[in-house]
């Protein structure tokens, strides 16, 4: 059925004239009029009786009057909706991130998102590693996915990005332990130490292998997990140096926290979100990376290093 029949069926029905209807409709009355004669002929039925100057419906066009009403609606909800996906305020957002981002920034960042987008529902997808999220991407299951801004080569230029701060690595170990000064430790000095590590699927694990194959050093890796709270509990009960990101939340493990410093500056790489640029990023998707950007640089690092034990005894 054509809605625009639909339409005319419905007006006549409320105005029971040709003429009011076709006033309301802005259209001639012979037209409006063809309009009817080709809907009942489309339907095999008499839709209308005619009495006294009046069309007055009969049975069979009382019970599709709700029917068409009904369709209607849903015609101008859809539009309705579609409107709004012009302006990008509703909708579906499908973001990937890895466990400690998750729980350190998006957490939180959530209830902004959400105030700013009540209309959109974020699906949250925790991933591992630049090749899970890169699948999600390409097959079209994501829309964005957080990681290290250099997991991706530098000549891919199927992703697009937005950066983010740049994270620190950071070592976290247990009081008693004697390790750096001035709130940083050199790598070589907490190579010297069990490590407890995050397992290789994370490009900040290789990140801090490499700056040790750079500096000649040889680790003892006691530990590796894809849980980075499990290397702090390892840390506080005194099994070694957890080598954690300063997106994880530490300040509810009694331990001691030093920046991982490489060849005199602390080892640190940018974030980033990634897209795939074939594919057009709704509006409140492109927004929410750059709201992302924004609250990142306001929070980071979400664990710093721990001030020094003569700072701290001098404002006790």
């Amino acid at each position: 059925m054509d809605l625009r029949h639909a339409r005319t069926f419905v007006t006549v029905a409320e105005f029971g004239t040709v003429s009011k209807a076709a006033q309301t409709l802005r259209i001639a009355q012979p037209a409006l009029s063809r309009q009817i004669a080709n809907l009942e002929q489309e339907l095999g039925l008499k839709l209308f009786d005619r009495t006294r100057g009046r069309l007055v419906l009969t049975g069979e066009g009382e019970q599709l009057l709700m029917a068409c009403r009904a369709l209607l609606n849903q015609a101008n909800a859809l539009g309705e909706r579609a409107q709004l996906l012009r302006q990008g305020e509703t909708g579906v957002l499908r973001f990937a991130a890895s466990p400690q981002f998750i729980e350190g920034v998006v957490s939180q960042f959530w209830h902004q998102y959400s105030r700013r987008y009540p209309n959109v529902e974020l699906k949250l997808v925790e991933a591992v590693g630049w090749t899970s999220i890169r699948t999600m991407i390409e097959r079209g299951e994501i829309h964005i996915g957080q990681n290290l801004l250099n997991a991706v080569p530098a000549d891919d230029r199927r992703f697009g990005c937005q950066a983010l701060a740049p994270v620190d690595q950071l070592a976290a170990f247990h009081p008693k332990l004697k390790l750096g000064k001035d709130g940083g430790a050199d790598i070589a000095e907490i190579a010297t130490h069990p490590l407890l590590l995050l397992s290789t699927e994370f490009v900040f694990r290789r990140t801090f292998d490499a700056a040790c194959r750079l500096a000649g050093i040889e680790t003892n890796v006691r530990f590796e997990s894809r849980a980075p709270h499990t290397l702090l509990t390892m840390a506080e009960d005194g099994h070694g140096v957890a080598i954690i990101p300063s997106a994880l939340k530490a300040n509810r493990y009694a331990l001691r926290i030093a920046s991982v410093n490489f060849r005199g500056k602390p080892l640190r790489e940018p974030l980033a979100i990634f897209w795939n640029k074939e594919r057009t990023l709704p509006p409140y998707a492109a927004n929410f990376c750059e709201m992302m950007a924004a609250y990142v640089r306001e929070v980071f690092p979400v664990t710093r290093p721990s001030e020094p034990r003569k700072n701290r005894r001098r404002t006790s």
